[in-house]
């Protein structure tokens, strides 16, 4: 449970910090991409953690 839930939140982070990057370039989105993808790894374990 703890594996799906930090790769769901990655990948979700990621596309929206992808989405809201390329407005500012792609450097840009490349950088918030990776930040975001923290955050929903982040966000997905401890998602996890309350089911556990």
């Amino acid at each position: 449970m703890n594996k799906l839930c930090t790769l769901g939140g990655a990948a979700i982070g990621g596309y929206v910090g992808w989405f809201l990057g390329m407005r500012f370039g792609f450097g840009a989105a490349i950088v918030i991409s990776g930040l975001a993808s923290l955050a929903g790894v982040y966000a997905g374990w401890k998602l996890a953690r309350r089911f556990r």
